[in-house]
């Protein structure tokens, strides 16, 4: 089983005993404890050191890091293997010892009196500390890295290997796994940073000794160290196990991205076997293509979908269809895809849940169905990927689309597009954002970013010339603003003053992932859970 471990830098013994409380409250199986600058401040501190591992609330690893492998202690090597030599004073001994390969092969004088403290196959005293050899690389993956694994493995005394690199890419969390697989000694296996957290998320998945969570982004003790509430409650770390599926968001950023919090609370909610994770993958098609592509051939990770956001959405239809997949016909005339499931037979679907969701808000607030749409006069702000979606989608539903853009091409070139793929009668014309006012509509939808967190202060609307006016927005206009943060938009505040119906985009979001929810589990997701996670992440 593997066990998740806090570390924590220590200070004082008081100081790390109160952290070590929090972490057995928050459920941490273990702690590290990093005395680089604990014993290195005071000498005499070796007392403390005893008292430290004796009183833990919890199981300890040691780790005394010098500086030349990312810690601390810059003092001489003898002295730190001295310092350590004393850990065996305690009456409780720590559960582990962790030492830097490095440092254990640079002689046989230091493995010798680290040999004195931990138990192995020739030790000749009654300990119970087990030795950890690690091994890291801050900038990137090392050259050796399997050479390295071979030389602790090698060694008798070495009860655990960990090696941790800075991952060049996503697909880095493959070897990890790989590593994890075909471990002949247990093994701690990591990448760091936000391309890392995979490895750390699903190394329980993957059968590894242990992972690191920290209490909170202030204590991390190495780059793209989630939390433990992140690995608990967000991650559903005591839910994940080898049968576990495996989803993620992709895009560039995803850091910023909700969707981790509605699809977890989803399979939390439905008991589902899943878990899912951003995925940070460059924009460019060749990495979308070997990144996806890597995570699916490998058939023992178990991914199976993922949602797609900028700017991969015509990634998305071009690899699927590169795959021989199977592309929906409304996504194929978009030109994007939101959405990729993988089959049980291992085929491709590509799909865009985002005019579905934008359909059924509308529909909802108005009391309609999508029939009844039929004739229905919208404006649409904007020409980018939701405005495609969502051109596309009412008007295959025979609404009237006039398309409103500051830069008038764009909105002409997405009217010409559809005008020619529609086929549910719709007529798609483009207009200067400058003429909004000039035209009634039933319905105003807003595809742009304007207005959005943190530029809360900004409108999509054109500025009025004198004598201009919105005097068509009246109480049965709907005006449909797709951003969802803030609640409020300056665009809601405008059509509420008008008397319009509003409705921003926290029920679209919810509604578009609830689609993807049941492409992937064939269940019906928690809608108003959904809902209620996206209105959470929203500050009034």
């Amino acid at each position: 089983m593997t066990k998740l471990a806090v570390p924590i830098i220590v200070q004082t013994t008081k100081q790390a005993h109160a952290s070590a409380a929090i972490a057995s409250e928050h459920g941490a199986d273990l702690v590290e404890y990093r005395i680089d600058n604990f014993v290195q401040a005071e000498k005499q501190q070796l007392d403390e050191l005893t008292k430290l591992i004796e009183e833990s609330p919890l199981p300890c690893i040691i780790t005394c890091r010098p500086t030349w492998e990312g810690g601390f202690y810059d003092d001489d090597e003898q002295s730190r293997i001295s310092i350590i030599q004393h850990i065996n004073n305690a009456k409780r001994q720590p559960l582990y010892l962790d030492i830097e390969l490095k440092a254990y092969q640079a002689s046989a004088n230091i493995k010798q009196k680290v040999n004195l403290v931990v138990d192995h196959p020739d030790q000749t005293r009654d300990v119970e500390t087990r030795l950890i050899l690690s091994s890291h690389d801050f900038t990137t993956r090392p050259p050796d890295l399997m050479s390295r694994i071979e030389d602790m493995s090698n060694h008798d005394a070495c009860a655990v290997i960990k090696i941790v690199w800075t991952p060049r890419s996503l697909r880095d969390n493959i070897e990890v796994f790989e590593i994890l697989e075909s471990r002949f000694k247990p093994t701690i296996a990591l990448c760091m940073g936000e391309l890392g957290l995979a490895s750390r998320i699903l190394s329980k998945k993957f059968g590894a000794s242990l992972t690191f969570a920290t209490l909170d982004q202030n204590t991390a003790t190495a780059s793209g160290q989630p939390t433990i509430q992140q690995c608990k409650n967000l991650y559903r770390w005591d839910s994940i196990n080898k049968e576990t599926k495996v989803y993620g968001v992709i895009g560039d950023p995803v850091g910023h991205s909700i969707s981790p919090h509605i699809h977890n609370a989803g399979f939390d909610e439905t008991n589902f076997n899943g878990v899912y994770l951003p995925m940070p993958i460059p924009g460019q098609y060749e990495a979308f293509k070997a990144t996806v592509g890597s995570w699916i051939d490998y058939k023992s990770l178990d991914f199976k979908g993922a949602s797609v956001t900028i700017p991969h959405k015509q990634n998305l239809l071009r690899f699927v269809e590169e795959q021989n997949g199977q592309i929906e016909p409304l996504a194929k005339i978009i030109g994007a895809a939101n959405t990729l499931t993988i089959n049980d037979d291992g085929s491709l679907y590509a799909s865009n849940t985002d005019y579905a969701a934008a359909l059924d808000t509308v529909c909802e607030e108005l009391a309609i169905t999508r029939k009844q749409l039929k004739g229905k006069h919208v404006a649409v702000l904007g020409a980018g990927g939701v405005a495609r979606a969502i051109v596309a989608g009412f008007a295959s539903y025979g609404a009237t689309v006039a398309i409103y853009n500051r830069t008038h091409e764009k909105a002409e070139e997405l009217a010409q597009t559809f005008d020619t793929h529609s086929n549910g009668g719709g007529v798609i014309t483009a207009a200067p954002i400058a003429d909004l006012y000039k035209f009634p509509a039933d319905i105003i939808i807003n595809c742009t970013s304007v207005g959005m967190s943190p530029n809360i202060d900004k409108n999509p609307l054109p500025t009025l010339q004198p004598g201009q006016t919105f005097s068509h927005w009246n109480e049965d206009t709907l005006v449909f603003d797709t951003i969802y943060n803030p609640k409020e938009t300056k665009l809601i505040k405008f059509a509420k003053k008008r008397g319009c119906k509003t409705v921003n985009g926290a029920k679209m979001f919810a509604k578009q992932a609830a689609a993807q929810f049941k492409l992937w589990t064939n269940l019906d997701a928690p809608l108003e859970t959904f809902q209620r996670v996206v209105e959470k992440s929203v500050k009034d």
